[in-house]
């Protein structure tokens, strides 16, 4: 009872799931609504389950038809019969004549949905030198940030009320990694950064880095004359910072035991995300939906288009105000000494929830 009242939770407005939600899907190769979300989202994750399929990720802010693949480097591509409209309470998936890299909806495919919800249509936002368009969901922490590149040095504003502690760039219209700043990496702040399509270990970009070696403001994030500022190129920027009892980023270390590290997040989590930021390893994810008690196996591979994980070697435990590492067999989760990142998103916050 005395523990702080979070402003999204059980008593309040807003819900956990009013803001993220994952959905599960059985593709059927024919227009398909997807409903039972409680917004409309601004952004979807999408990944096959039962097969070999890169992720997809489509936007409100770069619309429905512009996909993007964490798994690759490749330019965004169209494809107008995959994500067709952001709906009230869910989206709608075009005819899918698949399979491929771009398929949402081939028929009898097994897929889940991450979904954000963000501020729906983008604003002009002129508070860095280079104007962005901004979709942005204060309450939550999140927003989704395009912007044009000009080649020099600038700043670009991303419409949250706190420094993100977590921005994801891609080129829009060149091949080019996804580039993750993730403040949590144990690196120099400013100056380390991962890539979402390689499980590569971070790296320090050095003097006069991506960010010009200084970390996000309350109001921007700073770009160079790099690759993700190069003049007349496009860019999408995902960006979120840490709510209390709704979402988390932060780091452990691991000690290559069953009975591994405790996180401490300040709720029970519906989304897990974690990557090795000192050495070579594979993203994972892992969620609610498809892994509805503990000990939790099903693990899915961002930078990989492997089906879902299922040999019963990754096991982590959602608990009702974190989440615990339990093995000890591989690198991706628990290597003794090794350093790494989170970002979580919550089911229900600490002050109501039960443990699984």
């Amino acid at each position: 009872a005395n523990l702080t009242t979070p402003a999204i939770g059980p008593t309040e407005s807003s819900q956990a799931d009013d803001h993220f939600d994952t959905k599960l899907y059985e593709a059927t190769g024919s227009t398909l609504n997807i409903t039972g979300i409680n917004f409309q989202p601004d952004w979807i994750w999408a990944k096959r389950r039962d097969g070999i399929q890169e992720g997809r990720m489509t936007d409100s802010v770069r619309g429905v038809n512009a996909q993007l693949r964490p798994a690759a480097t490749n330019v965004e591509t169209t494809f107008t019969n995959a994500v067709t409209s952001f709906n009230s309470d869910g989206f709608t998936l075009g005819a899918d004549t698949g399979p491929g890299s771009q398929s949402f909806n081939y028929y009898t495919d097994s897929h889940v949905a991450w979904l954000w919800k963000a501020g729906g249509s983008a604003s002009s936002n002129s508070n860095g030198t280079i104007t962005s368009s901004v979709s942005a969901n204060q309450d939550a922490g999140f927003s989704i940030v395009s912007y044009t590149g000009t080649g020099s040095n600038g700043t670009i504003g991303h419409g949250l009320s706190s420094a993100p502690e977590s921005i994801w760039i891609k080129a829009r219209t060149r091949a080019e990694a996804w580039l993750v700043y993730h403040k949590f990496d144990g690196g120099t702040d400013g100056r380390s950064f991962l890539n979402l399509d390689v499980p590569n270990a971070k790296f320090d970009n050095g003097p006069g880095s991506y960010f010009q070696d200084t970390p996000p403001t309350a109001s921007v994030f700073y770009q160079n004359t790099s690759s993700y500022n190069q003049n007349t190129d496009t860019y999408i920027a995902y960006c979120f910072h840490s709510v209390e009892g709704y979402s988390k980023l932060g780091s452990y270390v691991g000690n290559n035991s069953t009975d591994g590290p405790f996180s401490f997040t300040g709720f029970r989590p519906a989304f897990l995300l974690l990557k090795r930021a000192d050495n070579s390893a594979s993203w994972l994810i892992y969620d609610n939906k498809r892994d509805t008690y503990n000990q939790m196996q099903y693990a899915l591979f961002p930078d990989n288009a492997n089906a879902e994980y299922t040999s019963n070697l990754l096991h982590v435990d959602f608990l009702s105000n974190g989440f615990k590492i339990r093995n000890a067999t591989y690198g991706e989760t628990n290597a003794s000494s090794g350093v790494y990142i989170y970002l979580a998103f919550a089911e229900a916050p600490f002050k109501f929830a039960n443990a699984r």
